[in-house]
C-alpha cells in the first residue's frame, strides 16, 4: 500500500469470486457470492425511471442535498419506522447508495483515533469504512447458535466507553442475519448517554425479517432519538440496486455536517433514480411489495436449510445470506470456496476481512437463485467435500 490508511483494508472478496464467476459464463454456476436479487423492482420506479429520461431536471447535479421530493418521501419513510417526524428540509440528505451514506456520516461524525463500535462477524464494507474514517473498529462478538444468531445487550453496551464515538448497528445485520430489538436499544441508550457517543443505524434490510415482525427503530426511543442517524438504502428492500440511491436522516445539525461531507465526496446520487426512489417509498402499495419479496427471501432461505441440513449452517433471522461453519469441516473458508466454484459450480464468498470471526464462515446469497435452482445445493456440497 503506498498510503497508511489502505494499510489495514483489506479487499471484501466478493469482487474476486464475482469476476471468476463471471468469466466462468457458466449457466449451471449458482451464483451465491454477490448481494444480488433476481426480483423485480417496484413497477411504479420502473416507470418512474423512464419517465427521467425525458425529464431535463433529472439530469442535473442540483439540487446537491436530493431532490425534495426524494428527501420528503426518506424523512417520511424514516417517520414511520421511527414513530417520529422528521424535516426533509433540515433533517435529511439523499445519498450515493446506503454505503455512500455510511461513509459521509462516519466521516462526519468520528474523530481519528476514536472507536466505533461493530458486530463480529459484519460485512467488510463496513469494517473497512470505519478505517477509512480514522476510525478504530470495536467488535462485539454475535454468537452462532442452532436457532440463530444472538447477540448480548449488555456486552453491546459494555463495549462503549469514553473512547466510543459511535456504534454502528445494521439490523438484520449483514451477512449474519442477526436481529436487534429493544432490549439491543435500550441498553445502548444508557451507554450512548454516559459516554456521549453517536448511534449509526443501517436501515438497509430492517424490514427483511423472517418472524413477520415489524422493525425494531432505535429512533422509537425518546432516549435514543437524539443520538442516532439513520441510514436508508433503495438497494434491498426495495430492489433498486443499479439506481444507487440512499438517504441519511437524523437530527439537524450533525446532518448538516453529514451534508457537508457529501459535497466534498460523492456530490450528488443518480439524477435519473431520485424520482424513482420517491416512488417507490410513496407507493400505498409499498408495505405489501416489500412484504412480498420478503416472503420469497424467506422460502429460498428455507430452501437452503433444507438442502444444507447435514452442514454447519446457521440459520439467519432477516436478510440475504447464511453463514456455513467451515471449522467442523476441517477446512478455511477460502478453501470451501474453491472447492465449491471447480466441484459443485457453486459461487461463494469467503468472509475474510468481515471481522475477527470471518475467517470461519462461507456465505451463501439465497436472494439471487430461485427455488428450483436451490434444489439440489445439498448434492453440490457433497460433490465438492462429501
Amino acid at each position: 500500500m503506498t498510503v497508511s490508511r489502505l494499510r489495514d483494508i483489506p479487499g471484501i472478496g466478493v469482487d474476486l469470486v464475482g469476476d471468476a464467476a463471471d468469466a466462468a459464463d457458466d449457466p449451471e454456476l449458482l451464483r451465491l457470492e454477490n448481494l444480488d436479487t433476481d426480483l423485480r423492482p417496484p413497477a411504479v420506479a420502473i416507470e418512474a425511471t423512464r419517465a427521467a429520461l425525458d425529464d431535463d431536471a433529472a439530469n442535473s447535479y442540483l439540487p446537491f442535498q436530493g431532490r425534495r421530493s426524494l428527501r420528503t418521501a426518506a424523512a417520511a419513510h424514516v417517520g414511520r419506522m421511527a414513530g417520529r417526524s422528521y424535516d426533509p428540509g433540515t433533517e435529511c440528505v439523499s445519498v450515493a447508495g446506503g454505503l455512500n451514506g455510511v461513509l459521509n456520516t462516519l466521516l462526519a461524525t468520528v474523530e481519528p483515533g476514536r472507536e466505533v463500535v461493530l458486530c463480529d462477524p459484519v460485512y467488510a464494507g463496513l469494517v473497512n469504512r470505519v478505517r477509512l474514517a480514522g476510525g478504530v473498529p470495536r467488535f462485539v462478538p454475535a454468537r452462532a447458535t442452532t436457532g440463530g444468531w444472538t447477540l448480548d445487550p449488555e456486552e453491546l453496551a459494555a463495549a462503549v466507553t469514553g473512547r466510543t464515538a459511535a456504534v454502528l448497528m445494521m439490523s438484520p445485520l449483514m451477512p449474519t442475519g442477526l436481529v436487534l430489538d429493544d432490549r439491543h436499544w435500550a441498553a445502548l441508550a444508557a451507554a450512548c448517554q454516559r459516554h456521549d457517543a453517536w448511534l449509526i443505524y443501517d436501515a438497509a434490510m430492517e424490514r427483511i425479517r423472517f418472524d413477520g415482525r415489524p422493525p425494531s427503530h432505535p429512533a422509537a426511543r425518546d432516549d435514543l432519538a437524539g443520538r442516532t442517524i439513520t441510514v436508508g438504502s433503495a438497494s434491498k428492500e426495495l430492489r433498486l440496486i443499479g439506481w444507487r440511491v440512499g438517504w441519511v436522516v437524523g437530527p439537524a445539525a450533525v446532518l448538516a455536517d453529514i451534508r457537508l461531507v457529501g459535497l466534498t465526496n460523492v456530490v450528488c446520487q443518480v439524477g435519473i433514480a431520485q424520482e424513482a426512489v420517491a416512488a417507490a417509498l410513496d407507493d400505498p402499495g409499498a408495505e405489501a411489495d416489500v412484504a412480498a419479496a420478503t416472503a420469497v427471501w424467506a422460502r429460498r432461505r428455507d430452501a437452503v436449510l433444507r438442502e444444507l441440513a447435514d452442514y454447519p449452517v446457521v440459520p439467519p433471522h432477516g436478510g440475504w445470506s447464511a453463514l456455513v461453519d467451515t471449522r467442523p469441516l476441517g477446512l478455511t473458508p477460502a478453501e470451501l470456496s474453491r472447492l465449491l466454484f471447480e466441484r459443485g459450480r457453486v459461487a461463494a464468498t469467503p468472509m475474510d476481512g468481515w471481522g475477527p470471526s470471518g475467517a470461519h464462515y462461507l456465505r451463501l446469497v439465497f436472494a439471487n437463485e430461485p427455488v428450483e435452482r436451490l434444489a439440489g445445493l445439498g448434492e453440490r456440497f457433497r460433490r465438492a467435500i462429501g
